[in-house]
């Protein structure tokens, strides 16, 4: 039975506690099991050695050091989201914080070890390798990939030197940005009261009805963000600074390459699909326009574009929307529908939003197909249907379960196929179901998403792009990255918005920029090649469902072109980004006749 109340996840099930012995010996475990790889390399000299015939010693070698690097891997991945667990819901805990930040300290032996890994790979005869071990051959497109990475190596006490240093460095700024805008109060004024409330409460008021109080939060985040702003200033001047040295360093053109490099696409299939958005931009200001016109404004405002369009009887809340995402689920597949039936019922998901807890939502694989999964639930369709996404990224990681660490070690771009379809999935059956109301409210809300996805990542992406650019000369001042930010959103949201209610604080509030380069094109990647996916299974369902599991269990032990393939898809094409954005463009079409900008006959 489902609890009636927002859950808490459950995270006893790896450990009884932060304190308890058993916590302390599977943090032992992990620091032994480093220090026995350690020994291991320095044993068969695992690290970059000249060229030279192949040795057949080396195949001994591999096998002992992939087996115990799986191992080790593996129980570093559920330790550190364990720790993960206690820091991202309360960043007051001080425990917790001790304990991430001596697994950090551990990390940068194993970061390391790493680095000597693949400087070794980059030295041996990889294609001799894989013909005479099967280990090997299970781990080709690892070890060819590895290869690759060998050749943007700096020498090893470089690269142990930048290890140790981004405990001071990067991580450090990362760990400071999501400390600092986690314990981020700001005063709002709701009923005639001041209230002082968490940022991610603030932020949720950007989906009330009621257009002041979506305003007067708006306000009142541009104000925290605005008093915060010097300190993350400085983070993003910091980690970006530090990758650009480090890019120019290990041979890498830009960190967009580096980027592209790590999430298995190319520059073609980043063109065609970026070119592919902009030629969209058109259609996604067509509905922001029909989205005013619904709710009786001339223009919308940035706080705004969540506002609910449409109405519905059904009370989403918790309960009902896992009700819902059960049912629709099982439409797919009995494996589908019984990991959401496990995550409801074990206790997978922290629902309720609190103070000092991270804001948005976000899934973590904790131990061999089991994931946890981080929401701020409201009671919306919006929620749900994140929900839906989330528990998509837990099905990926079921499907991964009986990979190895080192075949499992899967891009961006792919990590979103999952969860796109499965959102897909709860969106298409709302749409069905519901009357014509409550299909407003569904298709505003998924447009709502795509908008976010396409159009408002394409404005973080030329952020980015354009920090790295200047930033290679100087710092950038708070003033600076506000301006950019505007400029971003002005080339991408042009006439939708009005012009003087935009958000120059977007940099402050995305965490993504904190922590991995270019965290935004692959959303954007997952969720057109998440809908390129969903028609080719509305055209041929079982022969698709057949091939599904599969393929997610494939996301690391494959690049996205060869993966899409199998598909019939072509990534470097325009015609399939302008195929899945047509998709949206349909919605768009019907949302417009829903709310009278549009009649049926155009």
């Amino acid at each position: 039975m489902i609890s009636p109340s927002l859950p808490h996840w459950d995270l006893s099930v790896v450990f009884p506690s932060l304190d308890s012995p058993e916590f302390e010996a599977g943090f032992q475990a992990v620091v032994t099991g480093t220090d026995r790889l350690a020994a291991l390399f320095d044993e068969r000299h695992v690290e970059a050695q000249p060229p030279a015939a192949f040795d057949p010693r080396q195949v001994e070698t591999f096998e002992l050091a992939a087996a115990q690097l799986n191992d080790l891997l593996d129980r570093l991945a559920t330790l550190g989201a364990y720790i993960a667990g206690f820091v991202s819901t309360n960043s007051r805990d001080e425990l917790a914080q001790a304990k991430q930040s001596e697994l950090r300290r551990h990390n940068v032996q194993l970061s390391n070890l790493d680095t000597r890994f693949t400087g070794w790979v980059g030295s041996l005869d990889v294609e001799t390798l894989i013909a005479r071990s099967p280990l090997a051959r299970d781990h080709g497109y690892m070890l060819r990939k590895t290869k690759e990475e060998a050749k943007h190596l700096m020498s090893p006490p470089e690269e142990m030197l930048a290890s140790e240093l981004s405990l001071t460095g990067g991580s450090a700024w990362s760990k400071l940005y999501n400390t600092y805008t986690s314990q981020l109060l700001a005063p709002v004024e709701l009923n005639g009261k001041l209230q002082e409330l968490p940022m991610p409460a603030i932020r949720n008021l950007a989906y009330d009805e009621d257009r002041d109080v979506r305003r007067r939060g708006y306000e009142a985040e541009l104000g925290a963000w605005q008093r915060a702003a010097v300190p993350i200033a400085a983070a993003l001047n910091s980690l970006k600074g530090e990758l650009l040295t480090l890019t120019t360093r290990r041979s890498w053109q830009s960190p967009l390459d580096m980027a592209l490099f790590y999430n298995n696409v190319d520059r073609p299939t980043l063109d065609a699909m970026m070119g592919a958005a902009r030629e969209s931009f058109p259609h996604f200001r067509r509905y922001l326009r029909a989205k005013a016109h619904a709710l009786g404004l001339p223009a919308l405002a940035w706080y705004d574009l969540f506002a609910p369009v449409g109405h519905s009887a059904r009370e989403w809340s918790y309960d009902a929307g896992a009700e819902f995402i059960l049912e629709q689920f099982g439409s797919f597949s009995p494996k589908l529908r019984g990991l959401a039936e496990r995550a409801f019922t074990e206790r997978w998901i922290d629902a309720e939003p609190r103070a000092g807890k991270a804001g948005g939502a976000f899934c973590m694989r904790l131990r061999g197909g089991e994931s946890r999964i981080l929401a701020n639930f409201k009671p919306s369709f919006g929620e749900v249907s994140t929900l839906a996404h989330e528990l998509g990224h837990a099905y990926h990681n079921l499907n991964l379960a009986g990979r190895t660490m080192l075949q499992r070690s899967m891009p961006m771009t792919l990590a979103e196929t999952a969860s796109t379809f499965c959102q897909t999935i709860a969106q298409n059956a709302a749409l069905k179901k519901m009357d014509a109301g409550e299909q407003l409210l569904i298709l505003e809300a998924a447009l709502q998403d795509s908008c976010q996805v396409v159009v408002d990542i394409s404005s973080r992406f030329l952020f980015e792009q354009q920090v790295f650019e200047r930033r290679r000369q100087r710092d950038l001042s708070v003033d600076e990255f506000k301006q950019m930010m505007l400029d971003a959103q002005r080339q991408t949201y042009g006439d939708g918005l009005d012009p003087d209610s935009l958000h120059p604080y977007m940099w402050a509030a995305k965490g993504h920029y904190y922590g991995s380069t270019f965290y935004n094109y692959p959303y954007m990647f997952g969720l057109l090649f998440g809908l390129g996916l969903y028609a080719r299974y509305e055209a041929e369902p079982e022969a698709f469902k057949r091939g599904y599991d599969e393929l997610l269990s494939l996301t690391g032990m494959a690049d996205a072109a060869e993966l899409a393939a199998r598909f019939g898809i072509d990534l470097r094409s325009t015609d399939f980004w302008r195929a899945s954005l047509a998709v949206i463009r349909k919605d768009i079409d019907r949302f417009e006749v829903l709310v009278g900008t549009r009649s049926n006959g155009h």
